[in-house]
C-alpha cells in the first residue's frame, strides 16, 4: 500500500464500494416508495374493478346481497393480494368482509367522499400497522351512489413480496463490486508495472531528479531507443554536441555528430570513458545498455574532459612517482649490503623514471669508512638500463671526473645538476671526445646527477638517464630524483655502518676464537666455525689440555649477533680458561660460570641482557677412556661409534647460563671406546627456521653415519649435509676422535705412609724411566718425586698414590686422603725446610693441585726436551741462589 499502485487500487475499491452501497440504500429506498405506491395503487384497481364489476348493482338489490358478494369478493382479495374487500351500503352496514363475523355490523369509517360519489386511497395506522384503504362508490345505472367499495391493504404485506427480490438485489450488487475490484486491481497492477512500485513521494522525488538530469546535472545524458532515436537529451547534452532544439524522436545520424561518435551510438557494445573528439572538446563517453531495467534501448553519459587532460596528466605523473617512491621504499634497502642497495636504486629507477641509472660511491663507503672531505674517487657500483656495449664505465672501475664532469659540479656545489641536453656540455665533450661522442650517438639526451647525502655527508651519485623519444629531465624531476637519492642514501649508509660494524665483529669474533687447536695426545680434533649471514654471533669452542694427559672440550652459544655478542663470548671463554685452569669437575665449572653471566647482567644494568648463553664442557681422561660431560642449556652430544652407528647421549637438562634459578649442574659419565669420535655442536647446525630440533638431529645422525672418517673429513660431511643456504645463525661444531693411552706408557704405586718407603719408589721409578729410555732425566724425576711424596706423607693422608705417566712429559701424580692444597712459598734463611714445592717448581714446566672425591692430586710435568732438566751441579748452583751472600 506504500506505492502509488497500491494506494490507486484502495482508492478505486472504496469508489467502487461507495458507489455499491449507494445503490443499495437507493434501491431499498425507492423499493420502500414502490411498495407505498403499489400498495395505494393495488387497493384502489381491486376497489375501482369490484365496484364496476357486471352484476354487482343487482346483487345489491337482491334480497340476500350478503350471499351473492362475500364469494366474489373473497375470491376477488385473493387474486389481488388484499387484505379484504368490503361492501358497505350508504349507511354504513357491512356486506362483504374477510371476518365473516364482521359481516351485518355498522361501521362508522371515513367514507364519507366515497359516499359522495368520490373514490379516494388514504393511509392510516390499524392494529396490522401500517395499512393503505382505498373506497370507490358503487354507482347504479342513473348514477346513484348505491353502495361503498373499501379495499383495504398492510403495506409489510406488500414490502414481503419486495423483500424476496432483495437477495438477488444484494448478489448483483456483490457481483458488481467483485467485478469492479477486479478492473481495479487489473488497473492498478498495471500502473504499479508503469511505476515500479513507487509510492507518491518516491515518484515526486523521480520527477524532481528527473527535472535536475534534464537541467541541473553538468555531464550529458543521452537515452536511446533499440532503433538508435533519441528519446531524452538533457541540457548539457545538447551544449557538449550541439544538438537542435528538435532532436528527440530523430535518428542519430540525422543529428550532426561526428561519425566515430554515432558509430559508437548505434553499436550494441557498451564504452566506459572512451574519448571522442566534439568539434573542440575532447569528450568521455560511457555507454550502457537500459535493458533489463527498462526498455531496450541504451543510456550515454558525456563528460567534457578538455580542461581536465592536462591536469590527469599531471597528476597521473605524480601518482605515478609517488608509486615508485612507494616501491623504492620497498625494494632498496632489502639487504644490509652496500653494493645490493646500490644495484636495487639502478633498478627501482629503471625504466619507470629513467632510461638508464647508474650508481657511484666513494671507496671509503665500499669498505664501511666514513667518507671524507679530501676523498673524490668514485668507482661504479650498479649500472641498469644498459647492455654490455660499454657505453659508460663498467661497474667496478673508477670513474675518472674531470673538472667540467657534471659528477665534479655536483661534487663542488653538493647540489644536484640537471642536463637537458647533453649536447650543450661543450666542455665536458672536449675532455672526454671519444666517450660523450657515443653517450650522444647512442640516443643518450639528458641527465641527472644526484649527490647521495645520509646524516649530512655525500656517499656518492646517482646519474639518471634519457635516451630516444623519453622527454628530457624537468625540474619536476629534479626533486623525485633529490627524494629517491635522498631514501636511497640512507639505506646505503645503513648498510655501509652495518659493513663496518660487521667487520669489527668478524675481526673480534675470530680474535677470540681459538687462532689453532693445542698439541695433545688424547684426542685427533677438527672444528668448524660459520657466522650467520645476519652476523657475527657469541658462538665459540675450545680444546683445553688438563692435568693428567686429560683434554678439556668447551662448546658455547651467546644467544645475539653483534659487537656485545662476541665480546660477552670472549669473556665467558676467558672465564672458561680460568676456570678449567682450577681443574674444577665440569659441573662445578658450569656453576661459576653462571654466577658470572649473572654478575654481567648485573653490572650492565639489565640494557642488554645476555640470559640465554649456553654451554657444554666435557673432560676426557686418555688413560681410562673415561668422560665426563655437563650441560647448560645446550644441545646434547653426538657419538659415532667405531662401527659407524650414532647415538645421542642422555645429558642431564640443566637451565642456560644466567637465568638465576639457583639450580645445580648435573654430569653425565661416560666410558669411549677407542677410535670413537665425540661431536659438540651449537644449535645453529640442527635448528633453522624450516627445520626444528628433531628434524635436525635426523639429518645429523644421517651426516655421522658411515664408514670411520677423520674429524676433518667428518666436519666436511656434517657441513655439507647440515649447512642451511643462508645461515641465520653461527655454527660451531667440534668432532674429536678419542684415543687410549697406552697402559705400558703409565706407572703406578701404592706407598705406606712411611718416610722410609720413598726410597723404594725412587728405585722404582728410575728401573721405569730406564725401560722408557728416560735416562737422562731420571736425576731430576727422582727428586721431583721425593719432594712430592715426602709432602704427602707429612701432611696428607692414607692412601697414598704415586702415577708416571709418559706422554709429550712426564707426568708426576701422588695422590693422598688429604683435600688440603699445598702452597708454593719462598723459605726465609733460618728455615730448614718449605722449599720443596718450590724445587719442584723450578724443575718443571709446571705443577698444580686437582680435587677428587677422596681426597687430592699433587700433579708435575717434567719436560722431555733435550737440555731441560738441570744436572747435580745446576741443581746446586739453584739452590746456592736462594741464600743471601752477605747474611751468610
Amino acid at each position: 500500500m506504500r506505492s502509488l499502485a497500491g494506494q490507486v487500487f484502495l482508492l478505486q475499491l472504496l469508489v467502487v464500494a461507495l458507489l455499491v452501497a449507494a445503490a443499495l440504500v437507493a434501491l431499498v429506498v425507492q423499493a420502500r416508495r414502490d411498495s407505498m405506491a403499489d400498495a395505494e395503487h393495488r387497493t384502489l384497481a381491486t376497489a375501482q374493478t369490484f365496484a364496476h364489476a357486471p352484476g354487482i348493482v343487482e346483487a345489491l338489490k337482491s334480497p340476500d346481497p350478503t350471499a351473492v358478494l362475500q364469494p366474489d369478493a373473497e375470491a376477488a382479495r385473493k387474486a389481488a393480494g388484499v387484505d379484504a374487500i368490503i361492501v358497505y351500503t350508504l349507511d354504513g352496514v357491512t356486506l362483504t368482509h374477510s371476518d365473516p363475523s364482521q359481516i351485518g355490523k355498522h361501521v362508522i369509517g371515513p367514507y364519507g367522499q366515497a359516499a359522495d360519489g368520490r373514490a379516494f386511497t388514504s393511509t392510516f395506522h390499524g392494529s396490522l400497522g401500517l395499512s393503505v384503504v382505498s373506497a370507490v362508490p358503487v354507482r347504479a345505472p342513473d348514477g346513484s351512489v348505491v353502495a361503498v367499495v373499501a379495499v383495504p391493504v398492510t403495506v409489510e404485506k406488500v414490502r414481503h413480496s419486495m423483500n424476496q427480490q432483495l437477495p438477488y438485489l444484494f448478489g448483483g450488487a456483490a457481483g458488481a463490486l467483485v467485478i469492479a475490484a477486479g478492473g481495479a486491481a487489473l488497473v492498478s497492477r498495471r500502473l504499479r508495472r508503469q511505476t515500479h512500485g513507487l509510492g507518491p513521494a518516491e515518484m515526486t522525488r523521480m520527477y524532481e531528479h528527473h527535472d535536475a538530469v534534464l537541467h541541473a546535472v553538468r555531464e550529458g545524458v543521452l537515452i536511446l531507443d533499440c532503433d538508435g532515436r533519441l528519446v531524452l537529451a538533457n541540457d548539457e547534452a545538447r551544449r557538449l554536441l550541439d544538438l537542435p532544439a528538435n532532436a528527440e524522436q530523430r535518428h542519430v545520424d540525422g543529428l550532426g555528430l561526428e561519425p566515430d561518435i554515432v558509430a559508437l551510438l548505434v553499436s550494441d557494445r557498451s564504452a566506459t570513458d572512451e574519448v571522442y573528439l566534439a568539434g573542440d572538446r575532447l569528450l568521455a563517453i560511457n555507454k550502457r545498455p537500459t535493458a533489463p531495467h527498462g526498455t531496450a534501448g541504451c543510456v550515454v553519459t558525456l563528460r567534457d574532459t578538455t580542461e581536465l587532460r592536462a591536469l590527469s596528466g599531471r597528476a597521473e605523473g605524480a601518482r605515478e612517482r609517488l608509486r615508485l617512491l612507494y616501491d623504492a621504499g620497498i625494494r632498496v634497502g632489502t639487504t644490509l649490503d652496500v653494493t645490493r642497495t646500490a644495484e636495487e636504486l639502478a633498478e627501482v629507477a629503471v625504466p619507470r623514471f629513467a632510461d638508464v641509472t647508474t650508481v657511484e660511491l666513494l671507496d671509503p663507503v665500499l669498505h664501511g669508512e666514513e667518507s671524507s672531505d679530501e676523498t673524490t674517487q668514485l668507482r661504479r657500483i650498479a649500472v641498469a638500463g644498459l647492455d654490455k656495449s660499454h657505453l659508460l664505465h663498467p661497474v667496478g672501475e673508477l670513474i675518472p671526473v674531470g673538472d667540467a664532469h657534471p659528477i665534479a659540479t655536483a661534487m663542488a656545489t653538493n647540489r644536484t645538476v640537471l642536463v637537458k641536453d647533453l649536447r650543450t656540455l661543450k666542455d665536458w665533450r672536449a675532455q672526454e671526445p671519444e666517450r660523450t661522442r657515443r653517450i650522444v650517438d647512442h640516443g643518450i639526451h639528458s641527465l641527472l646527477v644526484v649527490p647521495l647525502r645520509a646524516r649530512g655527508v655525500v656517499l656518492g651519485m646517482a646519474m639518471f638517464w634519457r635516451t630516444g623519444a623519453s622527454p628530457p629531465f624537468d625540474d619536476e624531476d629534479v626533486s623525485f630524483a633529490e627524494e629517491l637519492g635522498t631514501r636511497a642514501a640512507v639505506c646505503i649508509d645503513n648498510a655501509r655502518r652495518y659493513t663496518r660494524e660487521h667487520a669489527m665483529a668478524v675481526t673480534l669474533q675470530h680474535s677470540l676464537l681459538p687462532q689453532g687447536l693445542p698439541e695433545q695426545s688424547a684426542l685427533e680434533v677438527a672444528s668448524r666455525y660459520l657466522p650467520a649471514q645476519a652476523g657475527v654471533g657469541g658462538d665459540w669452542f675450545d680444546v683445553i689440555p688438563l692435568s693428567g694427559t686429560r683434554v678439556a672440550l668447551v662448546v658455547g652459544d651467546v644467544v645475539g649477533h653483534g659487537l656485545h655478542a662476541a665480546a660477552t663470548m670472549g669473556r665467558l671463554r676467558t672465564a672458561v680458561h680460568n676456570f678449567s685452569g682450577l681443574d674444577m669437575p665440569p659441573e662445578e665449572l658450569l656453576g661459576r660460570l653462571d654466577e658470572l653471566v649473572a654478575q654481567i647482567d648485573a653490572d650492565e644494568g639489565h640494557e642488554q641482557v645476555i640470559t640465554g648463553a649456553t654451554c657444554q664442557y666435557a673432560v676426557y681422561d686418555p688413560t681410562s677412556g673415561h668422560l665426563v660431560i655437563a650441560t647448560a642449556g645446550h644441545p646434547g652430544p653426538a657419538l659415532v661409534h667405531p662401527d659407524g652407528t650414532v647415538d645421542f647421549p642422555p645429558v642431564p637438562v640443566s637451565t642456560p647460563l644466567g637465568l638465576g634459578a639457583g639450580l645445580p649442574f648435573e654430569c653425565t659419565d661416560l666410558t669411549l671406546p677407542e677410535g670413537s669420535r665425540l661431536v659438540l655442536y651449537t644449535d645453529g647446525l640442527v635448528v633453522d627456521a624450516d627445520r626444528d630440533l628433531d628434524a635436525g638431529l635426523a639429518a645429523l645422525r644421517a651426516a655421522l653415519t658411515g664408514p670411520d672418517r677423520t674429524p676433518e673429513a667428518t666436519c666436511e660431511a656434517v657441513m655439507d649435509a647440515m649447512l642451511p643456504a643462508r645461515p641465520k645463525d653461527d655454527i660451531a661444531l667440534l668432532v674429536a676422535r678419542v684415543r687410549r693411552l697406552d697402559p705400558a706408557r703409565i706407572a703406578e704405586w701404592q706407598v705406606p705412609c712411611d718416610a722410609a718407603a720413598v726410597s723404594a719408589v725412587r728405585s722404582a721409578c728410575t728401573d721405569r724411566l730406564a725401560q722408557w729410555g728416560l735416562e737422562g732425566i731420571s736425576f731430576t724425576a727422582e727428586l721431583v718425586l721425593s719432594e712430592l711424596i715426602t709432602n704427602a706423607i707429612r701432611y696428607g693422608g692414607d692412601p697414598i698414590t704415586v702415577r708416571l705417566i709418559h706422554d709429550r712429559t712426564l707426568i708426576h701424580e701422588v695422590c693422598d686422603g688429604s683435600s688440603t692444597s699445598p702452597r708454593l712459598r719462598r723459605a726465609n734463611v733460618t728455615d730448614e725446610g718449605g722449599r720443596g714445592l718450590f724445587l719442584v717448581a723450578q724443575l718443571t714446566e709446571r705443577w698444580g693441585t686437582r680435587y677428587t672425591p677422596t681426597g687430592k692430586v699433587i700433579w708435575a710435568e717434567q719436560s722431555l726436551r733435550g737440555g731441560a732438566s738441570p744436572g747435580a751441579e745446576d741443581l746446586g748452583e739453584m739452590l746456592l741462589e736462594q741464600w743471601d751472600d752477605t747474611v751468610l
